[in-house]
């Protein structure tokens, strides 16, 4: 077994929602943490809803006001790499964008010391496509975080053929300290939590394309177990983050993968979900949900008309079209073991946990059941 580096000090970059996050964390767990943006403003930001989180926690009881100073004394602030120097593992959480993380690495690299390790916390693109400018590839790896990083208990260590083993055991044994339920997955477009996601969300848009009315696919979806419906989700996570994920799932694996014709043209028209107030339901100025916005079938093909579909119908097509993906991703080695995609479905998407998970589900069902089920709906 090789013995794992122990993280004393953790670089940010990036001081956003989730570089914040993962800071957050961090230091309620006593790592020293230098969070990093490019400008003042922003550093100051991420440094505020690090407080905000803390705060929250003096007032529900969990900590004291004096463990809140001490955990904020932990936390530094910088516009420049100062303070990098001595960090164990640096986790960049910037822009989306391959050319931005490529420059990141690059900076980052020449000021940080042999040992360190750099994580990405990117959520679409291959780590192997960001340890390309790397001086040292064997020591880059994946750390996808889910959103909001307090709340949600899945980390994904995501590890290249490069990656090496010391590595990949630090960045486990750190995610767990942080109190996360970590998977080892392998490098593939969408990892594993966010490609299981990504059929049963598109099937959840052909549902609303063939005409089953939205609040309906929800309902089916909620009584089947799992804690927010497929719709919802997509208003939550962001329609414009949703057609960009997309977009890179077609381009991995085809047309098995296309969004449905509604979602393509609710994300073509600027809606952007929760957070733009508007998306397929309605929301308040608080951003607070309230019912389906009518007027979002006005992109569908069948317009208004909506025509019932049975409930167990649409569990079937959703919750069968992420089983089957799951199946896909365990016998291309994506994720080592049923367990370890049990464990992610159910604490990366909300898979009902009295269901297990994929995997699980598939033996309660029965194997031979489900391929029945998925030729049936297949023909």
């Amino acid at each position: 077994p090789v013995a794992p580096l122990p993280i004393r000090k953790l670089g940010v970059l990036g001081a956003g929602f989730m570089g914040a996050g993962i800071a957050t964390i961090a230091v309620q767990q006593g790592t020293m943490v230098r969070l990093k943006d490019a400008d003042v403003a922003r550093v100051g930001k991420g440094l505020a809803a690090i407080r905000g989180v803390l705060k929250d926690a003096v007032s529900k009881r969990r900590i004291t006001r004096q463990q809140m100073d001490d955990q904020l004394l932990l936390a530094g602030g910088t516009v420049d790499y100062s303070g990098f120097g001595n960090v164990d593992l640096v986790i960049e959480a910037v822009f989306e964008d391959l050319h931005v993380k490529h420059q990141v690495v690059r900076e980052v690299e020449a000021v940080l010391p042999p040992h360190a390790i750099v994580a990405s916390n990117t959520s679409t693109i291959p780590i192997a496509r960001i340890a390309e400018v790397s001086l040292r590839p064997e020591r880059v790896l994946g750390m996808h975080f889910f959103s909001p990083v307090h709340k949600m208990p899945l980390l994904e260590v995501i590890v290249t053929p490069q990656t090496a083993r010391d590595v990949t055991a630090a960045a486990v044994l750190y995610g767990k300290r942080l109190g996360k339920t970590v998977i080892v997955v392998q490098d593939a477009p969408g990892f594993y939590v966010n490609r299981i996601l990504s059929p049963y969300l598109n099937e959840a848009g052909r549902l609303i394309d063939g005409g089953a009315a939205i609040d309906a696919v929800g309902t089916a979806i909620l009584d089947f177990g799992f804690p927010v419906g497929p719709i919802t989700l997509l208003d939550e996570v962001g329609l414009d983050i949703a057609g960009k994920s997309g977009a890179i799932f077609v381009e991995a694996f085809g047309d098995r993968l296309a969004p449905s014709s509604t979602l393509r043209k609710v994300v073509e028209s600027g809606r952007l979900g929760r957070k733009g107030k508007k998306g397929f339901y309605q929301y308040d100025d608080e951003g607070k949900k309230g019912g389906v916005d009518e007027s979002v079938y006005a992109f569908t093909p069948g317009g208004t008309q909506r025509v019932p579909v049975a409930a167990d119908e649409i569990q079937q097509r959703c919750v069968l079209s992420m089983v089957n993906e799951a199946v896909r991703c365990l016998e291309e080695g994506i994720v080592r073991s049923p367990r370890d995609g049990d464990i992610g479905a159910v604490f990366g998407i909300g898979f009902p946990p009295f269901r297990g998970g994929p995997f699980r589900y598939i033996d309660a069902v029965g194997a031979a059941r489900v391929v029945e089920q998925l030729e049936e709906l297949n023909s």
